[in-house]
């Protein structure tokens, strides 16, 4: 294990920010990697935070309230819409304070339960959930026509 820090992003986290939600997502365009984070760091129903390990930048992750979310019973619920942790601080205990930080907020927000989701090919992510205390509430398959 290292020492973990955790902190609240900033305005002058947004570049280091964009990069870890293009490890999340690296197909994504830029300027939508980009165009909500403002929005979200003046949001008070939004919040990011960002764990820093051995004095470099280890990992963030990025939580909300939402009005509903699949699988929970309560509203309003918490919701991690993403974590990414730097393969180098990977099993190290990065994702769970950074987790564990998420929770916190949400608790504070008034929520009794927090959603998650991610793709059903990413095994990671399924066992990261579980060892976290998650549990698989449904699985979706989503369908698009263009006309």
């Amino acid at each position: 294990m290292v020492e973990i820090t955790l902190r609240r992003a900033t305005d002058e986290d947004k570049a280091e920010w964009f990069k870890m939600r293009k490890g999340i997502w690296p197909d994504a365009p830029d300027d939508y990697m980009t165009f909500d984070q403002d929005d979200i760091l003046a949001s008070g129903d939004n919040a990011v935070f960002f764990a820093c390990a051995d004095g470099d930048i280890a990992g963030m992750i990025e939580a909300s309230i939402k009005d509903s979310a699949e699988g929970c019973e309560t509203s309003p619920v918490g919701y991690l819409e993403a974590w990414f942790v730097y393969e180098r601080f990977r099993g190290k205990g990065v994702a769970g304070a950074l987790i564990s930080a998420a929770e916190d907020w949400i608790r504070e927000k008034g929520c009794v339960e927090v959603g998650s989701d991610t793709w059903l090919e990413n095994d990671a992510s399924i066992r990261a959930h579980k060892k976290s205390g998650y549990s698989e509430a449904e699985r979706l398959v989503h369908f698009v026509k263009r006309l």
